[in-house]
């Protein structure tokens, strides 16, 4: 019973839409002195901060750094176990299959990567009867994360999963606006509740759109904005009051849980991140609302 309830809630005001090229505005021309103080500006949003660019990137390693050990509690406590159902959903609109290679960036505790292993093996194993083909042999997952500590994480639940010794499982510390694989080499991006802390999302967007192969898919799980006026204003005092008293309770850090809050509320809404994944050159882009718009899962494909 209270799976079904988890799952009627995960479900609700489940929406989905669809970017039409119609849709994308055209940017608006900047006046001279909007233009040149664009020019003259490094600072960028560090939460409800303004910090140089090149000081975010460290201050974000700072906040993983200090809450790897707790992230995957905390994501359990903070969502009452929901993220758990929206990663399935992700994976399910992924739809892996045998022989693929995937990459899932700022998923260094690997609850991503394992759930996409898990599916191909189902795959394999309905197809083949336990046979392992060629074509499975093939497969191969890619965990890439800036933070070397949610790697240590992730590769800890894997040995602890007997998945240390997958040859088809691969831990890589890299950078998601400059990643270190080599053009039109993925079938399948994912990046769960991680874009919105890379300092340039447009390049953390081209950089996807890059990897990806012909007909490869993007996908990205992450919190989002609340449509619904009297849920928003609940989850405005859930979000601000409750998630850093948790993380101080739990994880001894508030600090951190502040900035990962007033992170979703910096965060382009729904339909503005849709435009930059259409301009990062992904068609038939779409996102799906879950909870009312607590989180949203779009997608794209490179063609």
């Amino acid at each position: 019973m209270a799976m079904q309830a988890a799952r009627r809630l995960a479900s609700w005001s489940l929406q989905r839409r669809l970017l039409l090229p119609s849709q994308v505005q055209a940017p608006s021309i900047p006046t001279a002195a909007a233009a040149a103080a664009f020019l003259h500006s490094h600072a960028t949003s560090f939460g409800y901060k303004q910090v140089r660019e090149e000081d975010k990137s460290k201050l974000v390693g700072n906040v993983f750094s200090s809450v790897a050990s707790s992230y995957d509690l905390m994501n359990d406590l903070t969502s009452v176990g929901l993220h758990r159902l929206w990663k399935d959903r992700l994976i399910s609109k992924l739809n892996p299959f045998p022989g693929m290679k995937h990459l899932d960036v700022s998923g260094g505790t690997g609850d991503v990567a394992f759930r996409v292993l898990e599916r191909i093996k189902s795959v394999g194993h309905r197809a083949m009867q336990g046979t392992l083909t060629e074509t499975e042999e093939d497969t191969h997952i890619y965990v890439c994360d800036i933070n070397p500590n949610m790697l240590n994480v992730g590769k800890k639940r894997a040995a602890e999963r007997g998945y240390s010794k997958e040859h088809c499982l691969s831990w890589v510390q890299g950078d998601a606006e400059a990643l270190s694989f080599e053009d039109g080499s993925m079938d399948g991006y994912t990046i769960a509740f991680g874009i919105r802390n890379v300092t340039h999302i447009e390049k953390a967007l081209s950089e996807a759109y890059r990897v990806l192969k012909r007909g490869g898919r993007f996908l990205c799980l992450e919190l989002s904005h609340v449509d619904v006026p009297v849920f928003k204003e609940i989850y405005d005092v859930y979000s601000f009051s409750v998630i850093p008293a948790i993380g101080e309770l739990v994880a001894g850090d508030r600090q951190s849980y502040q900035y990962l809050v007033e992170s979703i509320r910096r965060f382009p809404n729904q339909e503005k991140f849709a435009q930059m994944i259409q301009e990062a050159g992904f068609q038939r882009v779409e996102y799906e609302n879950l909870v009312g718009g607590v989180v949203a899962i779009h997608s794209g494909l490179k063609l």
